[in-house]
């Protein structure tokens, strides 16, 4: 234990005895304490109010170490004002031992306030990511009822560090880049920094998948551990792998690939001019009256293609369930409008590469059969129809990020910035090698 540590777990503990309670006199607070501490945080006087202005941080020991080692090190978790904050509740502490009666007060509801907006910046959605399916939207909740929450809690400090890992991605990263700041004398890096925003959304607990499009590697994760992992094919600089929240409900055996239309364009029409029908007839190809569900198949001649090369029409193309069929043999949906999927691929020798942003959007599985067997708790079922759809147990979140720091055995590891979205503060693109 430092001698820091050693100096503010004597405080504490000298200040467990009762003292009477006062109203908080702000005044004596410094700049973004005071405002913390101040009438912006209603709840956290209610709360106080409702507990008969009993302490809270300072009723069990190792609360105040817990929190105020969280706020030391908060920027990284994107509250820049966390190391002022818990410098003026230590400020108050050394006060109260002097024998500052209000200042214990000061103290314990100063770092209720300071919790209180740490949890909610931990719960904001990171810029960019879009949350298709709003159950997996971080909850937000008032201060009253965050500091309930942590006062029922049988250990404070252990709810406190618990609250903090916020996820076994997120909470691996931060330490690796944690230590190297303090080993470096150095600030954060804006690349740290956007990667931290990225991964703070993912939950602690439950049953999920994630997709990191930087590393292309999805990772299965139960009970806060990593069960499994794959390389992924994602999309390329050009075609990017979104930032996506949602839900897989079932897989489906034996799929078409429904062709987007800007492929249909950019390679279907252009290949029909050159070669004929016959090229749809050779890859397995038809085409559709619309996009209505049950929509008939049609001739193909009737086909305006140099229109549809053009971008003046749009045509419905899809590929018949084949060993040649670009969602190869089995797909995981998920709710998005932009018409990404977690699929197989007839195209493996692709995953020997080391850089993998290949694909248009859509996420390649490495191995779909062993995604499916952890979704489904069994091996897919075959079929010999096209379309089969499989239900899961229970939906399964679906987490897709981008992450570009990495932590790497316990240090910090960097990767390109392919979809240029982690910036220096200069706006330069920030990239580095393993």
């Amino acid at each position: 234990m430092t001698k820091r540590m050693m100096t503010r777990a004597a405080i504490a503990a000298a200040l467990l005895c009762g003292t009477p309670a006062f109203a908080a006199n702000t005044s004596v607070l410094p700049g973004a304490a005071a405002i913390a501490f101040g009438a912006f945080e209603p709840g956290v006087q209610a709360f106080y109010q409702a507990r008969g202005d009993k302490p809270l941080w300072l009723s069990q020991p190792g609360a105040i170490d817990a929190a105020l080692s969280v706020l030391q090190r908060a920027p990284l978790d994107g509250f820049a004002a966390g190391p002022e904050l818990a410098n003026a509740v230590q400020s108050a502490l050394q006060r109260a031992s002097a024998g500052d009666l209000t200042a214990r007060t000061e103290a314990d509801r100063l770092l209720s306030s300071a919790w209180v907006r740490y949890v909610r910046i931990l719960r904001t959605p990171p810029s960019g990511m879009r949350f298709e399916d709003a159950s997996l939207l971080p909850a937000q909740r008032d201060a009253r009822s965050m500091l309930t929450e942590a006062a029922a809690a049988a250990s404070l400090s252990d709810y406190v560090r618990k609250t903090a890992s916020v996820n076994p991605i997120y909470a691996q990263l931060r330490d690796a880049a944690w230590n190297e700041m303090q080993a470096n004398g150095t600030g954060l890096d804006p690349q740290v920094a956007a990667s931290l925003d990225h991964a703070r959304f993912v939950p602690r607990s439950g049953r999920y998948v994630v997709v990191d499009a930087a590393s292309a590697r999805l990772l299965m994760i139960e009970d806060g551990q990593i069960r499994d992992s794959m390389k992924v094919i994602v999309g390329k600089s050009s075609s990017q792998t979104p930032m996506v929240a949602s839900q897989i409900y079932y897989a489906t055996v034996n799929p078409y690939w429904n062709v987007p239309t800007d492929l249909a364009r950019k390679i279907i029409a252009p290949r029909v001019l050159q070669d004929g029908t016959a090229y749809l007839k050779s890859h397995r190809y038809e085409v559709l009256a619309s996009y209505d569900e049950n929509a008939e198949i049609i001739d193909p001649s009737t086909v305006d293609w140099k229109a549809v090369a053009s971008g003046a029409a749009q045509v419905r193309v899809r590929q018949r369930p084949g060993a040649d069929n670009s969602m190869g043999q089995i797909k995981f949906p998920f709710q998005n409008d932009l018409g990404i999927y977690l699929h197989d691929t007839p195209k493996k020798e692709l995953f020997a590469q080391a850089s993998r942003d290949l694909s248009n959007g859509c996420i390649r599985l490495e191995d779909a059969q062993r995604l499916g067997r952890w979704l489904l708790g069994r091996d897919p079922v075959q079929a010999s129809a096209p379309e089969q759809h499989i239900a899961l147990p229970q939906g399964v979140p679906v987490y897709v990020t981008y992450l570009t720091a990495q932590s790497e055995n316990g240090r910090l590891a960097m990767l390109p910035d392919v979809y240029g979205r982690n910036r220096s503060a200069s706006g330069a693109v920030v990239a580095a090698a393993y």
